[in-house]
């Protein structure tokens, strides 16, 4: 079976920064769930998707969240599935707050975190993460890699 990828953002508004990832995973047929659930607005349904992730056949998590940047910590904090945060550029501080929110994880609770607005990084890990149990996975991204470097 396929391990699925969920990509969640904290607002509508994260859905254009965000798309780079499902963009990313679609490119190497990695199946892809997309949707806005925030950490603030919606704990119970950030709740009820993150403990059943595993359940529904899901590998890895990447979180989008701007400010604050909640989303990744508390989707960690409630699942041993890998999670990557990808802080979001946005309010006073451009997406610095958003960086150090994600990053600044508790021991024993990580979050794998990519650059500001670095949503196709995070698809990109999400996919090398797969790719350590799926050999054809692992083809994809070793041809990925080659084109990247011109070959």
């Amino acid at each position: 079976m396929s391990l699925k990828v969920a990509v969640i953002m904290g607002s509508a508004s994260d859905t254009d920064t965000m798309s780079a990832a499902r963009d990313i995973l679609e490119e190497f047929g990695v199946e892809c769930h997309f949707e806005v659930m925030s950490a603030h607005r919606t704990p119970e349904r950030v709740r009820n998707f993150v403990t059943q992730a595993r359940q529904d056949g899901f590998g890895v998590i990447i979180c989008g969240a701007g400010m604050a940047a909640h989303l990744a910590g508390a989707t960690a904090a409630q699942t041993t599935l890998p999670v990557i945060g990808v802080p979001l550029s946005g309010g006073a501080l451009g997406g610095t707050d958003a960086l150090y929110s994600t990053v600044q994880m508790p021991k024993g609770i990580p979050v794998a975190t990519v650059a500001i607005n670095g949503a196709m990084n995070a698809a990109l890990l999400a996919i090398q993460i797969l790719a350590v149990s799926d050999a054809s996975l692992a083809e994809r991204l070793a041809v990925h890699r080659a084109e990247l470097a011109g070959g």
